[in-house]
C-alpha cells in the first residue's frame, strides 16, 4: 500500500496520491486506446475525445453517489459527508452507471453509430479498470478476506483493512500490520487485463458490430461475482450476496438479452464499409444502429 506516491517540494510539499495517479492513468490510457481503435474501425476519434471527459467525470460522480447510498449511516451521515470525496469511497458499478448515462446523453445530443462505438470503448473500459484496481491496492481499499496463501498481503497501520480488523478485535492496537489477506485488488486488476486480451483477440472475429461489448457484458460480471467471494469489505445485501454480486447477476442477464437482440440483426461490420469520410464511396450515412 502506498497512499502517497511522492511529494513535490517546490509546490510546498504537494502530495501525489497513488489512487489519484492511477485514475489519471486510467483516464489517459482508456481514452487513447478507444481513439486508436476508433481510427482503425473508420470511426471519428474526435467523438471519443469529446465525450471522454464527461464519461470520466460523471462516472466519478456516479461512483461516489453509489458509495454514499451503500454506506449511508455507516460513515456517511450527511450531505457534507457526501461531498468529502477526498476521504475516499467510490464504487465501480456506480462509475459504470454514471459513465453509461453520460455516454447515452452525449449521443442524444450528438448522434453517432451506437454499436461500433460500443465495441471501440469496450477494451478501453477494461484498461481503465486495470489501472483503477491498481489504485485500490495502493489505497488499501477493496481488500480481501484472511488468506494463508504464499501471495497473501498485509496492510500497514493505519489502513482500511487494519481499521476494520482492529474495530472487531481481530488484532490488538499494537499490531503494525493487518492479518494476511487475499490481494483482491490485484486479482481484479489481472482479471481486467485477461478480459482486455480476450476482447482484443475477439475483435477481428466479430460477425456484427456490438459483439465486443456483448462479450464484455457476459464475462466481467462472472469474474466479478467470483472475486467478490474473496473480498471482505462488503456485507450481505440480498439473497446472501453482496450488492456487487447482485448487480453482476443483473448485468449478466442484461448481457444475455443483449446477445439475443444482436443475434436477430444481420451480420455486418462498420469497418467493412467504405470510408464515410470519402463522399464518393460512402454508403453508410445513418447515425442509428
Amino acid at each position: 500500500m502506498r497512499q502517497v506516491l511522492f511529494t513535490i517540494p517546490i509546490f510546498g510539499g504537494v502530495k501525489v496520491f497513488g489512487y489519484g495517479a492511477m485514475l489519471v492513468l486510467a483516464f489517459v490510457g482508456s481514452t487513447w486506446l478507444a481513439t486508436w481503435r476508433a481510427r482503425r474501425e473508420k470511426l471519428d476519434p474526435d467523438v471519443i475525445l469529446d465525450m471522454a471527459f464527461w464519461i470520466f467525470f460523471i462516472g466519478l460522480v456516479g461512483a461516489r453517489l453509489f458509495y454514499c447510498f451503500q454506506y449511508w449511516g455507516r460513515g456517511i451521515n450527511s450531505l457534507f459527508d457526501v461531498l468529502q470525496y477526498w476521504k475516499g469511497g467510490i464504487v465501480y458499478y456506480g462509475g459504470v452507471l454514471g459513465g453509461s448515462i453520460a455516454f447515452f446523453v452525449y449521443r442524444h445530443f450528438r448522434p453517432f453509430p451506437l454499436r461500433p462505438y460500443l465495441d471501440a470503448t469496450a477494451p478501453a473500459i477494461m484498461l481503465g479498470t486495470f489501472f483503477g484496481r491498481l489504485g485500490c491496492f495502493l489505497n488499501g481499499c477493496c481488500y480481501g478476506d484472511v488468506c494463508n496463501l504464499p501471495w497473501a498481503v498485509s496492510f500497514p497501520k493505519p489502513s482500511p483493512p487494519w481499521d476494520y480488523e482492529f474495530a472487531r478485535g481481530l488484532i490488538p492496537a499494537t499490531a503494525t500490520q493487518s492479518l494476511p489477506l487475499h490481494p483482491t485488488q490485484l486479482y481484479s486488476s489481472l482479471d481486467s487485463l485477461v478480459i482486455l486480451v480476450l476482447l482484443w483477440a475477439f475483435y477481428p472475429l466479430r460477425r456484427r458490430d456490438g459483439e465486443v461489448m456483448g462479450l464484455l457484458m457476459v464475462t466481467y460480471p462472472i469474474t466479478r461475482f467470483l472475486i467478490e467471494y474473496l473480498r471482505n469489505d462488503e456485507g450481505v445485501f440480498f439473497a446472501g450476496l453482496t450488492i456487487s454480486q447482485n448487480i453482476s447477476l443483473v448485468l449478466l442477464l442484461g448481457g444475455f438479452a443483449y446477445w439475443f437482440w444482436l443475434s436477430r440483426l444481420p451480420e455486418s461490420r462498420h469497418a467493412d464499409q467504405p470510408d464515410e469520410r470519402n463522399p464518393a464511396t460512402s454508403v453508410l450515412k445513418s447515425t442509428t444502429s
